[in-house]
């Protein structure tokens, strides 16, 4: 037999791969979907809480805030936890937590219960999205990984278009209360079929063949079936000017999508008189626009690791002209003339803001190395600190416009300007971004 012949025995020829990593994706998806459903639908409930429980625009920024603060806080533990012991028991865990204080929501009496009951919420749903990350650099192989990730948060950001819908009808049938109470049952159904499918490994699900196995395996560095047990290299980390200007540009990434979730149906209805189904619609728009730049974007990212030659300003490039642009839409939101064109500027700013996401997914994924949840979920949190000030500035601002007796456009107003300064920022920092520079290398080094 002449070298490198190959056998046309159909016996000894390999099987193709099977697909277990796509009804995973489809998993995280759903995840993803039913997470910014029960986060999303409290900016279309705002208004009615506050009424309901005689609370001020300042009130409900504490509201909001308990959520930004605890998700901030537990981001990294919970994605070492996924780290250290993997992600499906994590998972399951922090998707049953939230789903109970989502619906917890509903049973509130006033402004302590309320921030108590969202701080605990908060503390569930940062989980999550670290958790999400280890598994799809887990499950993919490294041409697909802006696919999966830009789906993710794709079909995540259609949860948040469909929530101030769905929410708006639901309210107006059923109330705000029970209208919780129905969000989070749904999550509880999921996390139960969810850890009864899932594995951590695609070598231990039974649906995986070892073609697919090795698939999702070729050209990764090391072994990323099994957890580490390593402590965070803090010193490491926190000296990493990489880990600070990606902080920084989730900061301003995270103030514009926070201002529109939170708040931008209530600027609807208080400052354009929109109804609430036409502001849930309207919301939903401006969602839709960010899922679609999303989507983009990680086929962008796939095709920048195929073709680009210089990796690095490939990613300092589509980060910083996307939030470049989403700024330039975000100050023309105070000329608008009408509800539809300030809902189409804070789509385009979405939207922009979108593109550059799944680059920032991995740009964070190429210097974390083996702390990958755990350095996600940090970098993530350092944007929510951001939106902690910025919310409780949002509250201050139109509440103090609206003592002065302003009209409802002037106390609006200063906040578009605000997070289109702060996209300004992110794109900046986007420039001196270098994801060449690996916190393991400098571990080793």
């Amino acid at each position: 037999m002449t070298s490198g012949h190959v056998s046309s025995d159909p016996a000894l020829a390999p099987s193709p791969p099977t697909v277990a990593r796509w009804w995973v994706l489809a998993w995280l998806s759903m995840l993803a979907l039913l997470l910014y459903v029960d986060r999303v639908c409290i900016g279309q409930a705002e208004q009615s809480i506050r009424t309901d429980l005689g609370l001020t625009k300042g009130q409900m920024s504490w509201v909001l805030n308990a959520f930004n603060l605890a998700y901030c806080l537990f981001e990294v533990p919970t994605g070492h936890w996924g780290d250290r012991f993997g992600s499906r028991g994590v998972i399951t865990r922090v998707v049953i937590w939230w789903s109970v204080f989502t619906a917890l929501t509903g049973a509130t009496m006033g402004v302590f219960s309320l921030v108590v009951v969202r701080f605990l919420f908060g503390a569930g749903e940062a989980g999550a999205y670290p958790n999400v990350a280890l598994v799809i650099t887990k499950w993919f192989p490294l041409r697909d990984l802006g696919k999966a990730r830009g789906t993710v948060t794709t079909v995540s950001l259609l949860g948040g278009a469909a929530a101030p819908i769905m929410a708006g009808y639901l309210i107006g049938w059923i109330g705000w209360r029970w209208t919780f109470a129905v969000f989070g049952a749904v999550g509880v159904v999921w996390a139960t079929a969810f850890y009864r499918w899932f594995r951590d490994s695609p070598a231990e699900h039974p649906r995986c063949n070892a073609t697919e196995a090795e698939l999702i395996a070729f050209g990764k560095a090391e072994p990323l079936q099994h957890a580490t047990h390593e402590s965070i290299p803090w010193r490491i980390v926190l000296t990493s000017a990489n880990t600070w200007f990606l902080g920084a540009i989730m900061m301003t990434s995270a103030t514009l999508f926070y201002t529109q979730f939170q708040w931008f149906p209530t600027y609807l209805k208080e400052a354009r008189s929109e109804s609430l189904k036409s502001a849930g619609w309207l919301t939903a728009t401006m969602m839709v626009g960010g899922a679609a730049g999303c989507l983009l974007g990680g086929m962008l990212v796939d095709a920048l690791v195929k073709r680009a030659t210089n990796r690095k300003w490939a990613r300092r490039l589509v980060g910083s002209g996307s939030l470049f642009l989403a700024a330039a839409s975000m100050l023309v939101v105070p000329h608008a003339d009408s509800a539809l064109v300030a809902t189409l500027c804070n789509t385009s700013a979405g939207f922009f803001v979108q593109l550059a996401v799944p680059t920032w997914w991995t740009a964070v994924s190429e210097i974390s190395g083996k702390h990958g949840a755990a350095m996600w979920g940090l970098m993530n949190s350092m944007g929510g600190l951001g939106v902690i000030v910025t919310t409780s500035l949002v509250g201050w601002f139109v509440g103090s416009g609206e003592k002065l007796g302003k009209a409802p456009l002037d106390c609006w107003n200063p906040v578009f300007y605000g997070v289109g300064l702060l996209l300004v920022a992110g794109a900046v920092f986007w420039l001196l971004v270098d994801p060449t520079k690996s916190i393991v290398e400098r571990q080793l080094s």
